[in-house]
């Protein structure tokens, strides 16, 4: 028989979808949305196996690929049910193993029905392997297995590498695996093609002032999607002392309990790879290389009003390192890369690395444990390395390609900061910081949403001077009043009467020059609608504590401190509030958000958009399962993709 294979057009839906329904029972078939999308995206591709039969051309096979850096996942591969048994999968699998190579992907992987037995045997005769069963993968019951196949040749094609760049590689005596040792030249001019290999670039050139060598290294490096310590956004810290002294703050306890003992009025060490030739100093060059993260560099204390402060942080080069440090140096190199963080995403073939910020401190986290756990596991089927983080790694974030808020934001503390430095390194980022900005200020969401003719509850902005006779006209107590950055209900309260209002904007006034005053909306319960890439990802009800307006009772001492919830199916939503919380969410961005709204009666009342949307195990999650976590990492995969293939890519559009 003649069989041949060949890229899909983008009119074949139809009878991609016709193959759907044929080769695969109801609970495995892509819908149509999906396979329209799979033609579409960037990093898919559809493939048709035709036969010559009667000389006429018949479609009767169809594979979907979803491309990572390092290994091809075969989502879906089927024949219709009339030619199954005639070669044709043998020979579809054989055109992807030829595309798998041609990429110079190191593997291919996919999923399976673990109750088909032939399939199985099938698979195993084309040289895939068992890896695990994942429970409930289908439905509640319906497990999977996950096979691979290895394609050893390309094994070597896109290991990560980590490439120490120094002026005068001679010098530097280091033999360890997984360590390559180059010149600053050999970097700046692309020698060996490094600019196309994966690696993250150690910068210990001799001089990183502007426009130095040194400082174009870490400049290419950011260029060619190659993360590099330092950074140039590191480089340029060293030189703000302010800003120095701002991050170290959170040390100031360890610096004044490990410098006590120092009588001079100044001090200086020396921090090789977050170490220090100075055992009394060890846990403070720790901290301090995490803040600051560059491999060698230099610190100055001095002694003023009773306190040790930081004078200055200076970048060491190899020829600033005095000549009976040099062993040392290299033994803390040694250590240095034989470190976990170092190798498990070489080991694994991970295709990229994520940073998941966290506070597990935190009364009320965005998420919790479990949900962080399973989007740790989601992170690792989508061969994503994720890591979690606190905000003692500020400086680390050079070593990952996107970050993850999941602690409370906030413009005036370090998650901003992170978000902000996140993305000028380059990274893909959620929440963005132009996000938090828009939505944790209540004015600016007021404004955004009215100018938009979104619906809210009737509003009304006041200042220190606001005649209340006059500005109140048409709003009856009850009302709601709402500081401008309040979060989590906290900075929201109810007022019932003239002096309860007087006394409350009296108090509110004294931190804000701005209040929201709204009009009160009761309901059993509010919507949550979870939206991500301008798509709706999950609905909730959200009760209302019992015995309380709001959905959270910050006062209650009991055990229904919080109301009750009921996740819904997307489809179950009333249209008026699905499309009210995609418009109000589209005007904040198109990152991950929770809109918060009210419907009474025919009516829909924006309330409000949270760039930080509680995801907890159990709750937000129970309807999609493991599937949210999983949209949310291939929303990081895709993001990052379109940041270094910008011209392949025209718009985001979740695979549903």
């Amino acid at each position: 028989m003649n069989i041949s294979i060949r890229r899909a057009e983008a009119n074949e839906l139809d009878l991609l979808e016709s193959i759907e329904k044929s080769a695969f029972p109801a609970f495995q078939q892509s819908n149509r949305r999906q396979i329209n999308w799979s033609l579409k995206s960037p990093s898919q591709e559809v493939w048709i196996a035709d036969i010559i039969q009667n000389e006429k051309r018949i479609s009767v096979g169809s594979i979907i690929l979803h491309f990572h850096k390092n290994s091809l996942r075969l989502y879906s591969i089927g024949v219709l049910l009339q030619y199954q048994g005639m070669g044709v999968g043998d020979k579809m699998i054989e055109q992807v193993v030829n595309i798998a190579n041609s990429k110079g992907v190191n593997y291919i992987s996919l999923e399976m029905d673990a109750e088909n037995d032939n399939l199985l045997q099938w698979y195993k005769h084309h040289g895939f392997v068992f890896v695990r069963q994942i429970n409930d993968y289908y439905s509640k019951g319906r497990h999977a297995f996950k096979l691979v196949r290895n394609l050893t040749n390309n094994f070597d094609n896109n290991k990560l590498t980590n490439v120490i760049v120094v002026d005068n590689p001679q010098k530097w005596n280091l033999d360890i695996e997984e360590v390559e040792i180059m010149s600053t030249a050999d970097y700046i001019n692309n020698i060996d093609n490094i600019a196309d290999k994966k690696a993250r670039i150690f910068n210990l050139s001799n001089n990183y002032r502007y426009q130095s060598l040194g400082y174009y290294v870490s400049l290419l490096a950011a260029a060619r999607d190659q993360r590099v310590i330092p950074t140039v956004t590191t480089i340029r810290d060293f030189r703000d002392l302010h800003l120095i002294r701002s991050v170290a703050d959170d040390l100031d306890i360890l610096i004044q309990k490990e410098l006590a003992k120092c009588k001079a009025p100044v001090h200086s060490f020396n921090v090789y790879f977050g170490q220090t030739k100075d055992d009394c100093y060890k846990v403070l060059s720790k901290k301090l290389y995490l803040m600051f993260e560059a491999p060698l560099f230099q610190v100055h204390f001095t002694f003023v009003h009773d306190k040790w402060q930081i004078k200055k942080l200076k970048p060491l080069s190899l020829k600033e390192i005095e000549a009976d440090d040099l062993e040392i140096v290299q033994n803390f190199a040694k250590e240095y890369f034989k470190t976990k963080r170092f190798s498990i995403a070489k080991l694994k073939n991970y295709t990229y690395c994520l940073a998941i910020l966290v506070n597990l401190n935190e009364t009320h986290p965005p998420s919790d444990r479990l949900a962080l756990k399973r989007m740790k596991n989601a992170a690792d089927e989508c061969d994503v390395y994720c890591e979690f983080i606190t905000k003692e790694d500020y400086n680390r974030l050079s070593e990952f390609d996107a970050l993850f808020i999941r602690e409370t934001t906030d413009v005036n503390n370090y998650t901003y900061l992170f978000s902000r430095k996140a993305y000028a390194e380059g990274l893909v980022v959620m929440d963005d910081p132009w996000s938090i900005l828009r939505c944790s200020n209540k004015i600016f969401l007021y404004e955004r949403l009215l100018h938009n003719n979104i619906n809210t509850p009737k509003t009304v902005v006041l200042n220190k001077h606001s005649k209340l006779d006059k500005e109140l006209v048409g709003i009856d107590f009850p009302l709601i009043l709402k500081s401008p950055d309040g979060s989590f209900s906290i900075g929201v309260s109810k007022v019932n009467d003239r002096k309860e209002l007087e006394s409350s904007l009296k108090q509110l006034f004294e931190k804000s020059e701005l209040i929201l005053v709204q009009e009160f909306l009761p309901t059993d319960f509010d919507w949550r609608i979870g939206v991500l890439d301008n798509q709706p990802l999950y609905a909730c009800k959200y009760y209302m504590a019992k015995n309380h307006w709001q959905i959270l009772n910050w006062n209650s001492k009991s055990k229904d401190k919080e109301g009750d919830y009921a996740t819904v199916p997307i489809s179950e939503v009333p249209p008026k509030v699905l499309n009210n919380a995609l418009k109000a969410a589209s005007l904040m961005g198109d990152s991950l958000y929770g809109v918060d709204l009210k419907m009474i009666g025919d009516k829909v009342y924006v309330i409000e958009v949270n760039d930080n949307p509680n995801i907890d195990g159990g709750v937000e999650d129970k309807v999609l399962g493991d599937e949210l976590y999983e949209r949310i990492v291939k929303s990081f995969v895709t993001r990052i993709e379109m940041s270094r293939n910008i011209d392949r890519f025209v718009s985001v559009h979740p695979k549903s």
